[in-house]
């Protein structure tokens, strides 16, 4: 019987060493899947469009605008110089900042969600994106799950609700945006727009729901989330090792794009770039014709990636996950500048609509605790610091420079407005949740743009009405009301000062939530996101959190 004690020994060993280094093993294996499922060959040239005829050029200056949609991802607010900036305002964004100057700023304007795929879902759709059903942002094959191998739930922090066994694994393709949906993108290529999608999409990738399904002449889709290869000697990386999510998106993540649904292929040079180059090339191909371009960049949402020209320019910056960042803003301004000079050399900025603004506001999870002040809470809340997000028009002759809209405004207005800009006809058989802004920037409207503002996620769920936002989180019974009119930072609670306003509000929000459809898939995690700490600190008993679900 020795070989017996002597194999029960071995297989401890083993039991042990296979716990002990659980999480490489575990990355290993979400490495080697997603090199198996993702094949990327060597970079292709794209064609766009193409030009119309030079003869159409003289009547371009008459008609219909162009319209530029530029959509940042996980943008903090204090991120632009014009709202304070990266290192204490030391990282310039001239050119983001230029487009509120010379243009209108939206000061009150929101994004759809506090995460991104139901914000861009209500962008493109012009409605709440759970109108339809899309409720929680699809994630790639695997991540929920490994993501709860590797958590180790931090002293003092509320527990990680998981819910595996409601939802099957290799949707990911499958959950999106429903092809019956009327985008921005079908309702201007009605008009006779050419539409270009450059970037992220996140709304699906099978039945009719990929961007060149959905009313885009051409797409050039980020197929994965690297920004360089991580290896690239041009590459300067920040691993932040305290997060879970930033372990599993290293291992998962390639450099790669496609076009048109073509098969994965590397881009040209740094992702940020390589998008602004063929923005660029859309517009030079284009310049005859009217166009949409809908250019979702993936800056500066992690993995944090710079090109090592931009993290050189900044060696004032000593913190090196700072650094890269403020590099990656620094890219992102950089194209926003070469878009906008691309429109002047080509002669058509004053007949061009250009609306910045950004998915949602900045993560708690890279480790900065600075990217939306003055603002409370980050990327997966509905606080103001996950939701109050840069928000800009530029249209030369039709807006006037230095315009400030202080009326709440959303995502889903961007839908209207650039539909109402071009003339195109709003689709009459479903509710359309936005409205046009530009009677409000040519003063033929005044008041509010909206009685009120939604945001749902599961248990947790946000109204704002009259200047009052209620946040309910079921899942830990909590309720917070702040009167933003004279708390905009949302510092003072007074839900239990206010009994009324609250029942009031509460009763608005169910009689919302009964129009909305149920979500086609489910959540299966619920997280702590804490409200004012940046997750690189540990948890104290105090801090105060929501429930995010997905």
């Amino acid at each position: 019987m020795k070989w017996l004690g002597a194999l029960v020994g071995v297989l401890v060993v083993l039991m042990g060493s296979a716990y002990l280094f659980r999480e490489p093993l575990l990355l290993a294996l979400v490495r080697y899947q997603a090199d198996q499922r993702t094949p990327v060959g060597p970079h292709q040239d794209v064609a766009w469009g193409g030009a119309a005829s030079v003869a159409l050029e003289a009547a371009r200056a008459e008609g219909p605008p162009n319209i530029i949609l530029i959509v940042a991802d996980d943008l903090g607010w204090n991120d632009l110089t014009i709202n304070g900036g990266v290192a204490g305002g030391t990282v310039p964004t001239p050119h983001m900042d230029s487009i509120a100057h010379d243009g209108a700023f939206f000061v009150n304007g929101y994004a759809a969600n506090g995460t991104c795929a139901p914000s861009r879902a209500s962008l493109m759709s012009g409605r709440y994106s759970t109108r339809f059903g899309f409720e929680f942002t699809p994630t790639p094959p695997g991540m929920l799950r490994t993501i709860a191998r590797l958590i180790e739930v931090p002293e003092n922090s509320p527990d990680i609700l998981t819910y595996f066994s409601e939802r099957p694994e290799g949707e990911f393709q499958e959950m999106g945006m429903p092809a019956s949906e009327f985008t921005i993108a079908e309702a201007l290529s009605a008009t006779g727009y050419y539409t270009a999608h450059i970037g992220k999409w996140h709304l699906g990738r099978s039945e009719g729901m990929m961007p060149h399904e959905q009313g885009f002449d051409d797409s050039l889709l980020m197929h994965s989330g690297l920004y360089y290869p991580e290896d690239h000697p041009d590459a300067v990386n920040s691993y932040q090792d305290f997060d879970y999510i930033d372990r599993f998106l290293w291992a998962s993540f390639h450099y790669a794009a496609s076009f048109n649904g073509s098969e994965a292929f590397e881009p040209r040079t740094y992702i940020t770039d390589y998008y602004t180059e063929e923005a660029v090339s859309v517009i030079e191909q284009n310049r005859h014709r009217p166009f949409f371009l809908y250019l979702a960049h993936w800056a500066p949402h992690n993995p944090l990636q710079a090109a090592r020209a931009d993290y050189d320019a900044l060696s004032h910056i000593e913190d090196h996950r700072l650094r890269v960042y403020g590099a990656m803003i620094r890219a992102l301004d950089r194209s926003v500048g070469e878009v906008l000079a691309a429109l002047e050399e080509n002669g058509i900025a004053d007949n061009t609509l250009v609306i910045f603004t950004t998915d949602n506001g900045g993560a708690g999870y890279i480790g900065l605790p600075e990217i939306n002040q003055p603002y409370r809470g980050w990327k997966l809340t509905f606080f103001e610091g996950g939701i109050h997000v840069p928000f800009f028009m530029r249209w030369p002759g039709q807006i006037e420079p230095g315009t400030r809209v202080e009326t709440p405004t959303h995502h889903f207005d961007i839908y209207a407005t650039a539909a109402d800009a071009a003339g195109a006809t709003l689709p009459d058989d479903r509710t359309i949740d936005g409205v046009s802004l530009l009677p409000f920037l040519t003063g033929d409207r005044e008041g509010v743009a909206h009685d009120q503002l939604v945001w749902r996620g599961a248990g947790y769920q946000v109204i704002l009405a009259g200047g009052w936002k209620l946040q309910r989180d079921e899942t830990q019974d909590h309720i917070w009301l702040f009167n933003l009119t004279d708390d905009p930072t949302e510092q003072n609670n007074v839900a239990e000062d206010y009994p009324e306003r609250t029942t009031e509000l509460i009763a608005r929000l169910e009689a919302h939530n009964a129009e909305q459809m149920e979500p086609v898939w489910p959540a299966l995690v619920e997280r702590p996101t804490r409200i004012d700490e940046a997750d690189h600190l540990p948890w104290d008993e105090e801090d105060e959190y929501v429930y995010w679900p997905n």
